[in-house]
């Protein structure tokens, strides 16, 4: 973490101002909501719960879609000294070793939690979803909100994919119609971002696993439909909130992905798979051709995914301003899209709450366009910085399970390819490592075999050779 320019702990100034706060916020003069049927849907072991949901039916076969956003602000002002910790990393740090939090645990886990059976303040983000899956009118506001049943993706997921018995903590009255409604319109809000090119990638997340304090095995876990169905829900929230701040005139902090720039390569690939792109980036013809992909070796999908999406580039944060045409997120195929659902977690979100909260009171932003172009700068660097950490202790815990295997031959995947070096990334156990030997001529999305020779956890490094 000190390394990467991350601070690891906080400093004494902040733990002494968090022992000063004793409750959560509870403003009585916002509207009540707390008798809606609210719930969160995250990780089995998530605390820091920033999102509930809930959906309401309308005429014509629309409905009206409200996530309530864990207000933050309302016990972390600007230029406190929580405040400049959480601005100094800009984001929670997540390794298998131990989780680095941007906000102390009484309050991301707690007092500004949205944790179960709790009255708390919110944001809501409200919007209407035809049949059709098209956005129509949306207002932003703040209420009172309570979490009536705190689910987990896996069990969610394996209810709504028929693989498995409705989780207990849904079987309150209304939860497994309102988890129905909300899975049915989240799926046709990505059916309509699909057919205006947003790429469907299978995003594989390896996890570890420990026995007591011991690291057993690392595997892969992929993305469900539960998942699928917040992620949905949040990307039309984030953009109807970029459009709520542009229509007030505020400069706001986008999210944005630029075409790539090594849409050659993305070409390249595609034919050798049998597919045909064009020669400048064109988001839907990617997706048509990931689709017939995916329906033609879905075993494989995952591993073309992995290439498309380090071909791509990451994610950087910009300012736009009012009037200012935006740049758009390429691979979500969205032109309004801004990070404002996970206050607890990312700093952005944080700045972003701010501003909606002002814009709300008819109150000036409390970030002027100077400001926000440094916050833009840092905080793409600092989320960079944290990937590296979080990737580093990866690595190590891939090293620590390698460590007594040199010699041995795995098959794996071509994951980069530059002046820095050449990686691979093998399948089982999942983990990438360098290629030291042979690696000439390697490129992103080849298959390969390959050899390990080295290992070293305390550095997170594996090295391979071209078998």
């Amino acid at each position: 973490m000190t390394e990467m320019g991350l601070e690891p702990d906080f400093s004494d100034a902040a733990m002494a101002e968090l022992a000063a706060i004793k409750a959560p916020a509870l403003e009585k003069e916002l509207r009540d909501e707390r008798g809606d049927l609210w719930f969160s849907i995250d990780n089995d072991d998530s605390r820091d719960l920033d999102q509930l949901s809930v959906a309401d039916s309308r005429p014509g076969g629309a409905v009206r879609i409200r996530l309530a956003i864990a207000d933050v602000d309302a016990l972390v002002r600007k230029q406190t000294e929580i405040d400049d910790h959480a601005r100094a990393n800009t984001t929670s740090v997540y390794t298998p070793a131990q989780i680095f939090p941007m906000l102390p645990e009484k309050l991301s886990t707690g007092l500004t939690s949205l944790n179960p059976d709790e009255d708390r303040e919110a944001v809501v983000i409200a919007y209407e979803v035809g049949a059709d899956g098209t956005i129509g009118q949306s207002e932003v506001y703040r209420a009172l909100v309570r979490n009536h049943a705190q689910l987990a993706y896996p069990s969610v997921a394996a209810w709504l994919e028929e693989k498995g018995p409705l989780p207990e903590r849904a079987k309150a009255a209304g939860i497994a119609e309102q988890l129905r409604l909300q899975d049915t319109f989240a799926q046709k809000l990505r059916q309509r971002r699909h057919e205006h090119g947003a790429l469907d990638l299978d995003t594989i997340e390896p996890r570890a696993e420990f026995s007591g304090d011991e690291l057993a095995t690392l595997h892969d876990r992929p993305q469900d439909r539960a998942e699928q169905l917040i992620e949905d829900l949040m990307v039309a929230g984030n953009g109807v909130t970029a459009r709520f701040l542009a229509d007030r005139k505020f400069s706001s902090l986008r999210r944005v992905v630029r075409e790539p720039e090594r849409w050659a390569r993305i070409v390249e690939l595609a034919r050798e798979l049998g597919g045909a792109l064009p020669a400048e980036p064109d988001a839907p013809a990617l997706e048509a051709f990931l689709v017939e992909r995916r329906k033609a070796d879905p075993i494989r999908f995952p591993d073309l995914s992995l290439s498309i999406i380090k071909l791509l580039g990451s994610g950087e944060y910009v300012v736009e301003r009012p009037g200012q045409a935006p740049e758009g997120h390429f691979g979500l195929a969205v032109r309004d899209y801004t990070h404002s659902t996970a206050p607890n977690r990312r700093f952005p979100d944080l700045i972003t709450q701010r501003m909606l909260k002002a814009a709300i009171a008819g109150a000036r932003s409390p970030y002027d366009d100077t400001e926000l172009v440094s916050l833009a700068r840092h905080c793409t660097e600092q989320e960079d910085a944290a990937k590296k950490v979080e990737r580093r202790v990866r690595k190590a815990a891939a090293a620590l399970i390698l460590q007594n295997r040199h010699g041995d031959r795995f098959d794996g995947i071509v994951t980069g390819a530059s002046e820095k070096g050449t990686w691979v990334r093998i399948f089982d156990p999942p983990a990438e490592g360098r290629v030291v030997r042979g690696e000439q001529g390697m490129d992103v999305g080849e298959r390969v075999r390959v050899e390990l020779v080295d290992t070293d956890p305390e550095r997170g490094y594996i090295d391979f050779a071209k078998a």
